[in-house]
């Protein structure tokens, strides 16, 4: 059997919106920071944002609560120029982009549960009813499966390669060959990779080159898994010009790529609430979608199971887990039930517990996340519970 994970370059429009909403977010968090008094629990923004992009106009939309202004359009700008979308021979120019403001106040009946001091019981209550999902699994080091760490890898490497030729825009897939019986990986079987062209700097003699160029980059990151029967495609329609990328030929929304930035549609690893980046961390779409992730690793990592989901649910304005659930998919070594209490012991999973133990009111998180959730040194994907969960199993 195979399975198949898909990612995208940061230069792809769905996570330039992404990385433009986070980093207004990142923007509000450093000048929040200066204001007296400083940034804390109490006094932290509130954010839910969303971008959109095509045809040169860039859309920031949302709700907004915070001591601070902040330039929009000037955040929009860098962040597009800095992507090294700077001309319209590449898809967009950060630099004549049409930016739009339309930011609106937080409702105020959402402010009374979410904020610590107007909530009634004096906490910051989950900023929305919602589901996430935390996944881990013991195919790789990072307890992530194969070919979401691969078909990552497989996009970092595009993304710093340093050739030209290679504009911003991008997308890849793997396949990964799994033993049918005992459901270990086995091998890479196809990689996949579309990526635009910039023509401009691309000599005649040199267009044959370029998908040897590619494959010479894919399987240099791959290598460990690569044999002599993987297969390898390149921009399977026959071409993609860059001038036909990005916003020119594309729109980016936030939140759009859910499915590739969590666990790559890997069978087994949902996914539910909503757009991750985009928020500050009272809206429990972000810090539990990262505390269920770090539950999950925590219980592979103690040995507790191979594979491990884990279900979290909220309700508006409390900060308590509305309810909890597990499946070890019959990995595990207690039942999944008893997991769940061990879970409510262990574990602080209201909003303020989750931004504190995450530090998720430090400005360069979100200046990261848009890129990879997982793959980084993020506290959340540290396994420093291993001992407390393996005790309290005793």
């Amino acid at each position: 059997m195979q399975i198949s994970s898909e990612s995208i370059k940061v230069g792809h429009p769905d996570v330039v919106a992404d990385i433009i909403a986070a980093n207004v977010i990142a923007v509000i968090l450093d000048e929040e920071k200066k204001m007296e008094p400083g940034l804390t629990l109490h006094n932290m923004p509130h954010c839910g944002l969303e971008v959109f992009l095509g045809k040169g106009i860039c859309l920031v939309g949302g709700e907004v609560r915070t001591r601070v202004y902040v330039d929009i359009d000037k955040i929009a700008r860098d962040c597009v120029v800095a992507l090294g979308y700077n001309d319209a021979a590449v898809g967009l120019n950060g630099n004549s982009m049409g930016v739009l403001n339309a930011i609106i106040p937080q409702s105020p009946d959402i402010n009374m549960g979410t904020s610590m001091d107007l909530n009634k019981k004096h906490e910051i209550g989950a900023g929305d009813q919602g589901i996430m999902y935390g996944f881990a699994c013991n195919e790789t080091p990072e307890l992530l499966p194969l070919p979401y760490v691969l078909v990552s890898r497989l996009m970092r490497a595009f993304e710093t390669c340093g050739d030209p030729v290679f504009a911003p825009d991008g997308k890849g897939q793997v396949s990964v060959e799994y033993d049918d019986k005992t459901g270990k990986p086995l091998r890479l079987a196809k990689v996949l990779m579309s990526n635009a062209i910039d023509y401009r700097i691309v000599k005649k003699a040199e267009k044959g080159q370029i998908k040897e160029k590619a494959r010479n980059i894919a399987f240099a990151c791959l290598k460990d898994w690569v044999d002599k029967k993987t297969e390898f495609l390149f921009n399977p329609t026959g071409e993609w010009q860059a001038v036909n990328s990005c916003g020119a030929a594309d729109s980016g929304v936030t939140g759009r790529k859910l499915v590739v930035q969590f666990y790559g549609g890997y069978p087994g690893a949902q996914m539910g609430g909503g757009a991750v980046v985009n928020k500050t961390p009272e809206k429990v779409d972000c810090s539990a979608a990262f505390g269920a992730r770090h539950v999950a690793k925590n219980i592979v990592a103690a040995g507790l199971a191979d594979k491990c989901s884990v279900q979290i649910a909220y309700a508006i304005g409390v900060a308590r887990p509305f309810s909890i659930y597990v499946n070890t998919f019959g990995t595990g070594k207690l039942p999944d039930r008893k997991l769940e209490k061990l879970i409510e012991q262990v574990f602080d999973l209201t909003p303020a517990g989750m931004i504190v133990k995450f530090d998720l009111l430090n400005s360069n998180i979100y200046r990261k996340i848009p890129v990879t959730l997982f793959l980084d040194d993020y506290r959340w994907e540290k396994t420093d519970m291993v001992k407390k969960l393996q005790a309290a199993a005793k």
